[in-house]
């Protein structure tokens, strides 16, 4: 332990935040239902990574980037702000508008270790959130159809990514990390459901059920050239399951974490100056309880929690993020960057989406690092996720649920800060 926690209030800071990032944090992701990046430098250039990393949250988005970060730790925290509503229409008994912001502030801690262990070898460790869905409606948009008390969804996952890298050659690095994924879920006020489900008694109200599992990571980052970096990134299905759920959730309350990858590019174009530009897939509509649409139930027949019931309809996610960096002078560092998404949640889905209304497509980011001493720095970002809203077509069926449409609407607010100590 002393060999990779040289210090002893370097090992102290690093099991606070252990501690700390081991506490799930309630929130509502952002692409989908996963974070716009992992890292507060990452989140200023709009969750750029693959080809670009720059701290120890790195192998939250490619291992091999453990290689790159030198010997260092990194503490962060972000305030999350999310603003979500929705609007059912005529003739459905349960017309009006109704806000989700029953909670409205969320932090959300991370914590990255990395350590060169040889000229060939590092190993790293990343703790993070991956992604998660809150919404809160202190009046009920479901209670003419039999909710009861306020409608509260709450769905958290926490990662914790030992990864290692190899520099296979000079200029080519291999990295895997091992994903222990903590998934947390509840849901109540939704009662309405239960005519609608295999399992009635398994469906609302149920307390937080958990789910724990693993997966892996892989990734490879090629410097092309001095000024030429690129790289690549995928990540496996990880499986989950709330038992307290099996009336809500297809396949008996299965709810894995969707496999995702992704390429990128980094570009020096001038000594101060860096660009950053990913492209990343996440493959949402391969988990029946998040793809498989309401028609399911509707049409085929099939009830809640059933083998091949209905979810929320989402399709895959596919994003493109761009960042620039400028290296101002030797204290401090500027950073900014824009992303774009698909549309996760088609019109004919808006309905059993007022529960999770991730409809946010654009984000736009700032940040900053200043250099406080040789081995110390402060970095910071802000996030702006535009409002969105996806107006439904066709989606409330009339029976059993009466009918008219389902608009939902969300927009975000992050600002996030990090201490890194370089060693």
């Amino acid at each position: 332990m002393s060999q990779l926690f040289p210090a002893s209030p370097l090992r102290a800071a690093a099991l606070a935040a252990l501690c700390a990032a081991a506490l799930p944090q309630s929130a509502l992701a952002t692409n989908g239902y996963f974070s716009h990046g992992y890292g507060v430098k990452s989140q200023a250039i709009a969750g750029v990574g693959i080809a670009l990393p720059q701290d120890a949250l790195t192998a939250a988005t490619n291992p091999a980037g453990t290689a790159f970060t030198g010997d260092r730790l990194d503490v962060g925290v972000n305030l999350f702000k999310p603003s979500r509503s929705a609007e059912i229409t005529a003739p459905s008994p349960a017309e009006g508008n109704y806000s989700a912001d029953g909670r409205d502030l969320f932090l959300i801690p991370e914590f990255g270790y990395t350590r060169q262990i040889s000229p060939q070898l590092s190993v790293g460790l990343a703790v993070y959130g991956n992604g998660g869905m809150n919404t809160s409606y202190d009046r009920n948009p479901f209670e003419k159809l039999g909710g009861q008390g306020k409608a509260v969804m709450n769905l958290e996952q926490l990662f914790i990514s030992p990864s290692v890298a190899w520099k296979a050659t000079p200029d080519h690095v291999f990295g895997a990390a091992l994903n222990l994924a903590h998934q947390r879920f509840s849901i109540r006020g939704i009662d309405g459901f239960k005519g609608a489900s295999a399992a009635p008694d398994n469906v609302t109200d149920q307390g937080t059920d958990s789910s724990t599992n693993a997966g892996i990571r892989l990734g490879w980052i090629g410097q092309l050239t001095p000024e030429w970096r690129v790289g690549a990134t995928w990540s496996s299905k990880i499986q989950g399951r709330f038992d307290k759920y099996k009336g809500l959730f297809a396949e008996q309350g299965g709810f894995d974490i969707p496999a995702n990858y992704g390429v990128g590019v980094s570009w020096q174009p001038a000594q101060n100056w860096t660009l950053g530009l990913d492209y990343q897939v996440i493959e949402l509509s391969d988990v029946k309880s998040v793809g498989n649409p309401l028609s399911q139930l509707t049409v085929q027949g099939q009830p809640l929690g059933s083998s091949n019931g209905p979810g929320f309809g989402w399709k895959d996610v596919k994003v493109v993020k761009l960042g620039v960096i400028h290296q101002l002078n030797d204290a401090w560092t500027l950073r900014a960057g824009y992303s774009h998404a698909t549309q996760p949640i088609p019109k004919s889905e808006t309905f059993f989406n007022i529960l999770a209304p991730g409809v946010v497509q654009d984000h736009l980011t700032a940040g900053f690092t200043w250099k406080a001493s040789t081995n110390s720095e402060w970095s910071a970002h802000y996030t702006h996720a535009f409002a969105k809203t996806v107006k439904g077509q066709n989606s409330i069926p009339p029976v059993p649920f009466g009918g008219g449409e389902a608009n939902i609407r969300l927009k975000e607010d992050i600002i996030g800060v990090s201490y890194g100590w370089k060693f």
